[in-house]
């Protein structure tokens, strides 16, 4: 077997206390975003390729359990122990919209269309805003079997997931009728469900082990064991061939997709992992953990196997540039905070 090669990644300081989720825009014009989730209360937006801090949105009073961003990247949305769901504009930092809750709020999705926003929390309660009209009344699925961990949205904004932080298995919910169609069964509970990007696959974390779910007809296609209880996995988007998952180890590791085997162990981390993900085009991946820091890794040169499917497939390959003119739109105007003129420091 090959020696491991030992990677380096890049490293996000600026949140004061762990990091507990992490999302990655879509590539948009001005390349990808991605933000994190924080218990000190203040989400960031960074440069997705560079790790390069953007801005830090201010006005949550709680921890931030979720976020997540819109398919343009020009709307950000955050769940907060605060009782409030809030949507903030990303090109600014300004809240365009706070919405109230009688409990922490754990979970929070955007619609593909961008128009609804889907949250879920302690409350066992699934409520869906529409962001045209954030005045009007609210709309509530059926009630959770339990405390709501995870949610996202699925085929064409129709079909709704969630999974629960007291109970294992994952719930799909029919979005006209509000009601469960289909539950995806786990011994424990799922603290990390990812749709793919082509729709294909569920992936989800419970316990110490990661499993893949056919997106269409929800039967499990592969189920692997890991060698301690993951909290987060992701599965590379591109060529769907590998996947990384993190965990109470400290360590982020690369799996073979097909096989199970191990890839790669990348250390680093001196805490627990809570989130991990990959980047849209597939050639990094980021992880947040108990220790405050968000590491991103790169996934190393293509194989000759891998060059050539690309190549047949897109023409080309390469990595999305992003220039200081297309960035600096998006930072001007953003408020500010001043911790963060420090925190590039390394």
């Amino acid at each position: 077997m090959d020696k491991k090669k030992i990677a380096v990644p890049l490293v996000c300081h600026g949140h004061s206390r762990p990091v507990v989720d992490l999302f990655y825009s879509p590539v948009t014009l001005d390349g990808f975003f991605l933000i994190s989730a924080s218990k000190d209360s203040s989400p960031m937006l960074r440069n997705g390729e560079t790790g390069d801090w953007i801005g830090t949105f201010e006005g949550h009073k709680g921890a931030v359990w979720s976020v997540c961003l819109d398919t343009n990247a020009l709307r950000a949305a955050s769940g907060s122990a605060d009782f409030t769901a809030k949507v903030w504009n990303a090109l600014t930092g300004d809240i365009l919209h706070s919405f109230e809750h009688k409990h922490i709020v754990r979970a929070c999705a955007f619609s593909e269309d961008t128009r609804l926003l889907l949250t879920g929390g302690i409350e066992k309660v699934l409520r869906i805003y529409d962001l045209n009209h954030p005045e009007a009344p609210l709309r509530e699925v059926d009630k959770s079997p339990g405390s709501v961990r995870t949610v996202s949205w699925m085929h064409s904004d129709q079909t709704l997931l969630s999974s629960c932080t007291d109970m294992g298995g994952v719930r799909l919910w029919d979005v006209r009728s509000g009601k469960i169609v289909q539950t995806l069964e786990t011994k424990s509970p799922v603290t990390s469900a990812e749709v793919s990007q082509d729709g294909r696959y569920i992936t989800t974390a419970d316990g110490a082990t990661v499993k893949f779910w056919d997106a269409d007809h929800f039967g499990l296609v592969k189920s692997y064991n890991m060698p301690c209880t993951v909290e987060s996995a992701s599965l590379e988007p591109k060529y769907g061939n590998k996947f990384i998952a993190g965990g109470e180890d400290m360590w982020v590791r690369v799996f073979d997709f097909h096989t199970g085997d191990e890839t790669a162990c990348n250390k680093g981390h001196h805490g627990p992992v809570h989130c991990v993900r990959f980047s849209p085009g597939g050639e990094s991946y980021a992880s947040g953990s108990e220790d405050g820091t968000i590491r991103i890794w790169q996934t190393g040169p293509l194989t000759d196997h891998e060059e050539t499917k690309s190549h047949a497939a897109n023409g080309s390959v390469g990595k999305v540039k992003v220039s200081v003119e297309e960035v600096s739109w998006k930072i001007g105007g953003f408020h500010i905070a001043e911790e963060g003129k420090t925190k590039e420091k390394e």
